[in-house]
């Protein structure tokens, strides 16, 4: 990929889901020593170089570890950047200002570890800001009604079809109770639930799923409906969290 293609990727993210900028806050960071998890493509990691923060990068792929690095190098930024495991995280205690991690913890075999990690390197009064999808989604009850009713297994839990139809095998996702437990060594959690562009079959997500059902459903799908009275039915779970 060269320049264009990431800045093309860029727009393409942050229009098709606004909600990051606001949550990451990126312009706040200059100074601060930052954590990112999952890094992807690199398009969050290079808001952070551009806003003067003191980053660092870690992803489980080489893969994206190599994309990042490329994007950062095309528009004169530098980071940390490393493979790295989110359940056994190699920096000290007491460490970072923020940690960041926008749909990657809920993908780990043992994320109740990985946000122990998270609280352990963050300093006394650091932040976490960390997405993590949502049970009681709309993209949840779509996929039960498709994996499970349609199926003749209404027996499979919303985790069972989370963790086999969602994405990667074993994806997870929390309720807002859930939550509160994962993060109880925190001394101040803040959550939101965002009603995402999947909830309301408005993007070209879900292209594994594709077939008649599917497009019927997006034709048919009353949007003004979940959009104004289904906001907590959203798939996307942001936690703001306060060691």
């Amino acid at each position: 990929m060269d320049r264009a293609d990431y800045e093309a990727q860029a727009r393409a993210r942050y229009e098709l889901e606004p909600y990051i900028r606001e949550f990451a806050r990126f312009e706040e960071t200059r100074g601060l020593r930052i954590l990112e998890i999952g890094v992807g493509l690199g398009a969050d990691h290079q808001r952070f170089a551009e806003a003067g923060a003191d980053s660092i990068g870690i992803d489980l792929t080489p893969r994206a570890i190599a994309h990042t690095r490329q994007r950062l190098a095309l528009f004169g930024l530098t980071s940390k950047l490393a493979v790295g495991d989110a359940e056994a995280l190699c920096f000290p205690d007491a460490w970072f200002d923020l940690v960041y991690s926008w749909g990657v913890l809920h993908h780990t075999p043992d994320t109740p570890r990985a946000i122990a990690e998270v609280w352990r390197v963050l300093k006394p009064g650091g932040c976490a800001r960390i997405m993590l999808y949502h049970k009681w989604s709309l993209v949840g009850f779509m996929l039960w009604l498709r994996y499970a009713v349609l199926a003749l297994r209404p027996w499979r839990s919303l985790q069972y079809v989370y963790a086999h139809y969602l994405e990667s095998p074993g994806t997870k996702a929390y309720s807002v109770a859930e939550v509160r437990q994962l993060f109880s060594a925190f001394r101040d959690v803040q959550m939101r639930i965002i009603l995402t562009h999947g909830d309301l079959l408005a993007s070209n997500v879900g292209q594994r799923h594709r077939g008649a059902l599917l497009s019927v459903a997006r034709r048919l799908w009353p949007r003004w409906f979940f959009t104004r009275c289904c906001r907590r039915l959203g798939l996307f779970l942001v936690i703001e969290a306060r060691k």
